[in-house]
């Protein structure tokens, strides 16, 4: 007697499918939520905290009440609004500005060292500045006014020099490094010129610091940020459909040339207001983006995460420049000394996965 055994495997069918695709992007978006909502957490935190420490310790209480104008404490609200709000004030925009534009860099150029700070956009600010400091002995607003000029003409400069039926990310970093050596080649040049005074002062602008910033800088900075980070925010979904490549972008309705030039539009504007405000800080658009995305996992891409880690560590960056060491320096020293191993480990581990070009 022969037995016959029938085995009746489950058919996966398109329903199922489509309900695992949904739960997994409810989870997506889900951490992407916990994750943002977390990280405003800590930025106001840290913000908070920058007002609070100093020869003269005020209470969290204190801080808040004073910038809501929610108590009338004369000394209070002189130390609060008067001497750290405009400094924390700076750091929080620069480092939102500083990991919206480096995120969208390197998503949208598809390579983790795609960032504003090797592209020649900084470089050609710092030229424009310290030529304004050596040459026309330029102060205050008016060396805002041409470090956002040069940028905004090297960023120009470097996308028509792309420009090959449209602009290739690998192209336009190699001209971008290119261009940036160029500038820092002038740049020195330009400082054999100075004088002593004036060397000095190039050279603490182009170290950056938050603390330079005077009340019309930042005000024109926030309000910028206030139009520019919404809008890099729209824009985000054309950046992710524009990761997969120009094709697939118009198969799904975009316009590649068009978005690839408004998200390199915005976040040039952000990166060129960030180092007119503060100098060319270094390192903290390169770090926000692959940081934000550690913590979103598959979530990534978030522009709005990633703004708020850049907040995160150059609010950080400040404490620790002025009120950990032993002498209190510019903010870019700190930034730079924790972001050139970073650079080194990013190097090696591209290179071994054959991504680093």
């Amino acid at each position: 007697m022969t037995t016959t055994t029938t085995t009746t495997d489950t058919a996966v069918t398109p329903l199922d499918v489509a309900a695992a695709l949904r739960g997994n992007r409810r989870r997506r978006v889900a951490r992407s939520v916990v994750v943002t909502c977390g990280l405003a957490v800590a930025v106001a935190a840290l913000f908070v905290l920058t007002m609070m420490v100093g020869s003269f310790r005020i209470w969290a209480s204190e801080v808040i009440a004073s910038v809501l104008h929610l108590s009338d404490n004369p000394s209070v609200d002189f130390v609060v609004r008067g001497l750290r709000l405009p400094t924390a004030a700076s750091a929080l925009a620069v480092g939102l500005a500083l990991g919206a534009s480096g995120t969208i860099f390197q998503q949208l150029l598809r390579n983790p060292l795609a960032s504003p700070d090797f592209v020649g956009i900084t470089s050609g600010a710092g030229l424009a500045a310290v030529a304004g400091i050596v040459l026309l002995q330029a102060t205050g607003l008016a060396i805002s006014g041409l470090a956002l000029g040069g940028a905004i003409v090297a960023a120009l400069l470097m996308y028509l020099l792309a420009w090959r039926d449209g602009v290739s990310g690998y192209r336009f970093i190699l001209i971008g490094i290119g261009v940036a050596v160029f500038f820092d080649g002038l740049i020195g040049y330009v400082l054999t010129r100075a004088q002593l005074s004036e060397a000095r002062q190039a050279t603490h602008w182009l170290t950056g610091s938050i603390g330079q910033a005077s009340t019309s800088e930042l005000r024109l900075l926030i309000g910028a940020l206030l139009v520019l980070l919404p809008l890099a925010i729209l824009l985000q979904r054309p950046l992710r459909a524009l990761e997969l490549g120009d094709d697939t972008a118009r198969t799904l309705g975009t316009p590649a040339e068009l978005s690839r030039a408004a998200l390199l539009g915005t976040a040039i504007a952000l990166v060129a207001l960030a180092v007119s405000v503060a100098g060319p800080i270094v390192f903290v658009a390169l770090v926000a983006g692959p940081i934000a995305n550690r913590l979103l996992g598959p979530a990534t891409g978030g522009i709005l995460p990633a703004a708020l880690v850049g907040a995160a560590l150059l609010l950080l960056a400040d404490l620790v420049a002025v009120h950990l060491l032993p002498t209190p320096l510019p903010t870019g020293v700190v930034t730079g000394a924790v972001g050139a191993p970073y650079l080194l480990w990013l190097l090696i581990t591209t290179n071994r996965q054959g991504a680093g070009g």
